[in-house]
This record gives C-alpha cells, sequence and structure tokens, in this order.
C-alpha cells in the first residue's frame, strides 16, 4: 500500500510539473518577438484580408490567455492541434511520432554503447585503484567528459566519414543493418560524453563497496573473485550507478538536438529547433509536454528500482 501511495503522490506532482511547464512554454512563446504569418504566407502577397483569415483560423490574434486556453481545451481531449508552420496543417501527434521513433532509436543505441563501455570501465578502475588500469581509464573519462557532444560530432563525421570513408555521414538509411549502420557515429558522439559519466560514477561506488566489511568476509570465505565481484560488489553498488543513467536518458534528450543537427537526422530535436524557430506554438507545445512526461517517468522508473534494490529506501517509504 505504500508503494501504491508513492506512486500515485509522484503521478500527481509530475501532472503539476506538465500544467507548469506547459504555461511557462506557452508563455515564453508568446512575449519571444515573431511571428508564424510570414512562414503561413509563403511567397503569397500579405493583403490585409488574409493576413486577417490566418489570425481568425490559429487564433493568432486573440489574448494569450484565450489561446492557452484554446490549446488546453484541445489536450484535454487528447488534440494537440495541427501544426502552424513546421509542417502546415498536419497534425501535431502524428507529426511528432514520426520524429520520436528515429530519436528513440539513436538515444537507445547510444545507452546500448554506454551500459557496454562506461560500466565495465569504471568497474575495472575500481577494483584495481592506483593502477595502470586506472589512471589510464580516470584520464579519459576526465577528457572525454569535457568535449561537447556537437563539436565530438563533427570531428566524428570528418575523420570517420569523410576521410576514412568508413560510416556514412549523413542521413538514417533503411533496413535494419543500414541504419545500424548510419546511427553509429551519433550514437558514438552521445554515448562519449554518458559514458564518461558512468565510468566515474561507477568507479566511486565501486571503490566505496570494495572497502565494506562484507567484501572482505566473503573473500575470507574463500568465495571466488567472480561472484564476490558479481554477488556483493556489483549489486551493493549498482544504486547510485542507476541513478546516474535516469539522470544520462534524460541528458540524451539535449544532445541530441546538436547532434541530429550536424548528421542531418531528422529527428525529434530537429523538429523541436524548427518549431522554435518557426514559432509553431502547437508543435513547441506537444514536444514539451512529450519531453516532459519521458523526464517524470525516467525519474519514476529509477526511484522503483532503487525500492527493489535497497532494503532501507524501501523502509523509509513505509514510514512516511
Amino acid at each position: 500500500m505504500a508503494i501504491t501511495t508513492f506512486i500515485v503522490k509522484r503521478l500527481a506532482g509530475g501532472l503539476g510539473l506538465l500544467a507548469v511547464l506547459s504555461l511557462l512554454v506557452f508563455g515564453l512563446l508568446a512575449i519571444s518577438p515573431g511571428t508564424p504569418i510570414q512562414t503561413l504566407l509563403g511567397t503569397r502577397p500579405a493583403s490585409p484580408e488574409l493576413v486577417a483569415a490566418l489570425n481568425a483560423k490559429y487564433h493568432l490574434d486573440e489574448p494569450f490567455i484565450v489561446q492557452y486556453g484554446h490549446w488546453l481545451t484541445g489536450l484535454l481531449g487528447l488534440d494537440l492541434g495541427e501544426s502552424i508552420s513546421v509542417q502546415t496543417g498536419s497534425g501535431v501527434a502524428a507529426l511528432i511520432s514520426e520524429r520520436i521513433s528515429l530519436s528513440l532509436q539513436l538515444g537507445l543505441y547510444a545507452l546500448l554503447l554506454v551500459a557496454l563501455v562506461g560500466i565495465p570501465l569504471g568497474m575495472a578502475a575500481g577494483i584495481r585503484r592506483g593502477h595502470a588500469v586506472d589512471r589510464v581509464v580516470s584520464l579519459l573519462s576526465t577528457v572525454a567528459v569535457g568535449a561537447p557532444s556537437f563539436v565530438l560530432s563533427i570531428v566524428l563525421l570528418y575523420v570517420f566519414g569523410a576521410q576514412l570513408g568508413w560510416f556514412p555521414i549523413y542521413g538514417i538509411g533503411s533496413g535494419v543493418a543500414d541504419r545500424i549502420t548510419h546511427l553509429t557515429l551519433p550514437a558514438i558522439a552521445l554515448a562519449t560524453v554518458l559514458s564518461a559519466i558512468v565510468i566515474r560514477q561507477t568507479r566511486a561506488s565501486m571503490l566505496t563497496v570494495m572497502r565494506q566489511d562484507y567484501i572482505t568476509f566473503a573473500r575470507l570465505r574463500g568465495l571466488s573473485p567472480a561472484r564476490v565481484l558479481l554477488r556483493y560488489a556489483l549489486r551493493n553498488s549498482s544504486l547510485p550507478v542507476i541513478t546516474s543513467t535516469g539522470l544520462i536518458m534524460i541528458a540524451t534528450l539535449s544532445s541530441a538536438v546538436f547532434v541530429e543537427q550536424v548528421f542531418s537526422i531528422p529527428g525529434a530535436g530537429s523538429l523541436l529547433l524548427a518549431a522554435v524557430t518557426n514559432k509553431d506554438v502547437p508543435v513547441v507545445q506537444g514536444m514539451a509536454m512529450l519531453l516532459g512526461l519521458f523526464v517524470i517517468v525516467i525519474n519514476l522508473v529509477v526511484d522503483l528500482i532503487s525500492l527493489a534494490l535497497d532494503p532501507r529506501i524501501r523502509f523509509t517509504v513505509k514510514e512516511a
């Protein structure tokens, strides 16, 4: 019952945050300079009749609170509206669903690389503290954590795409194998900085765990090094690693905007950038709600995993 109450409270708080986020984003777009009218007009002459018709159709001439009310009414009816300027007349939900799948593929690819590289290297550095492995891994992670993803994207694109020709330099490809090939360089660009964070977090957690008494007792009992590492050390050091992984999944959203631009990937990041540039309020609002919901769900999942791994947290929740 305590866990159910915890989940309900977190979801209720998340809905409140989404409401505040929607109002904040809508307000910032309203006070920002520019108007989507010019994009809607295209090459047509800006006659007063046409401008008035466009304003009336998209409620652009109405007060801020009235425009927000129109959008909120549609949202409550599960209707995100139509795109004003990015892809005029297209439904926002359909437009986002076309782009978000590609961004999810890129994000999952990057997270897979982070898990395969960051966690093992962090464990190796933590176990071999002060040795050559620890020094090399720590140095590489320090360099990587300070490398901006868009700069790294340009370097990878030039070296492995343009000069060596090992990977495509733009596009998304067709078919599973071709898609993986096209997304490899963008995924590496995303995973490099994120892996450095996971390496440092895993190393610090492993250093703490390896000094605990239960690790010493497990070794004195004659347990194999592999069992001590996997059964005791890895499980007890996984909590901060899982927490940092949740934060990394959220950070992937912001980094993907720049990476998608460099590699010409038509994902959600490029859609959001185009919507903000053209002041397409329905698309920006739809993306903001989706990203906000993603952050809330990720935080809730991380908290639930932490409850499952650490009995002390479960006890605290029950006491609360």
